[in-house]
């Protein structure tokens, strides 16, 4: 029958490779874990894809994202504004009466509402007070706010 060593040899030539199934998804997370944790060399192509990831953000994320992040408008007007405490946790704000031109109330809540609100962000005038000088002419109004 022929030499037991020979066919032994020839059966486990020919048989199939028993091995681990191939699992893509480790390879996948072991990828996404080395990007988390940093773990390139500087100069590498993951160095470099994650650098130009991040810039990416930082420059095209608030065309896409409302950050909801305003500038402060500038103040066109060329008063003079005193901010003092109330005592009470809110703020009075001092402005100088030649800055507001309005006839009637509301026209001079809005007007004061336009030179306070670049200094202070969005708040709602609470309380106005005139303060007239000798001549009867008003000199400042105090306005009170509160933040909304």
């Amino acid at each position: 029958m022929g030499d037991p060593q020979m066919s032994w040899n020839r059966v486990e030539a020919n048989a199939p490779a028993a091995s681990k199934p191939v699992a893509p998804v480790a390879g996948i997370w072991r990828t996404l874990r080395s990007y988390i944790l940093w773990s390139h060399e500087r100069g590498s192509v993951q160095y470099d894809v994650m650098v130009t990831l991040i810039l990416l953000f930082v420059f095209f994320s608030p065309k896409f994202i409302n950050f909801k992040d305003k500038p402060v408008e500038h103040n066109p007007h060329r008063t003079g504004v005193v901010v003092m405490p109330d005592g009470q946790g809110g703020l009075i704000y001092q402005v100088e009466g030649s800055a507001v031109a309005g006839e009637d109330e509301e026209s001079r809540r809005g007007e004061l509402l336009a030179i306070i609100e670049p200094i202070s962000g969005e708040v709602t005038i609470t309380k106005v007070e005139a303060e007239r000088g000798r001549s009867g002419r008003v000199e400042h109004y105090k306005v009170w706010v509160e933040r909304k």
